[in-house]
């Protein structure tokens, strides 16, 4: 069964290099363009891990992430971070994400980087739950 990865970010460029990459890689992509739809999404269709940007309008990635880690129904769904700032508060990341991937990001490591999420919350990556 194919993994399903919700990408939310209202960068319409960076959700279709997304969706292509990890379309290519044998994933189902879903897309959500703010927060408040990704969170509306990720409660419809439990999807296996959510690519969040932080910066964006109507809800950003931070109060949807808290939203979805406070919601029994979605807590457990694989959150990583995805986004350009270049200084983020790695504790409120640490709180709410599983990890942490820079734009812009190398598309041959990507799909290798979410497979390890996939099979253990310990992969390593630029931040991890904890790991601040």
């Amino acid at each position: 069964m194919k993994e399903t990865i919700l990408v939310v970010d209202d960068n319409v460029k960076n959700r279709v290099v997304l969706q292509r990459v990890l379309t290519y890689h044998g994933f189902n992509v879903l897309e959500a363009e703010d927060g408040a739809k990704g969170v509306n999404m990720a409660r419809e269709y439990s999807p296996s891990l959510i690519l969040m940007d932080i910066q964006m309008p109507v809800m950003n990635g931070l109060e949807a992430g808290k939203l979805l880690h406070a919601d029994p129904r979605t807590k457990d769904i694989k959150l990583l971070a995805i986004s350009s700032i270049d200084k983020l508060d790695d504790h409120s990341l640490a709180t709410v994400f599983d990890g942490y991937i820079e734009t812009p990001f190398n598309i041959l490591e990507l799909p290798k980087i979410i497979i390890k999420h996939l099979q253990d919350s310990e992969c390593g990556c630029q931040l991890g739950r904890g790991d601040f």
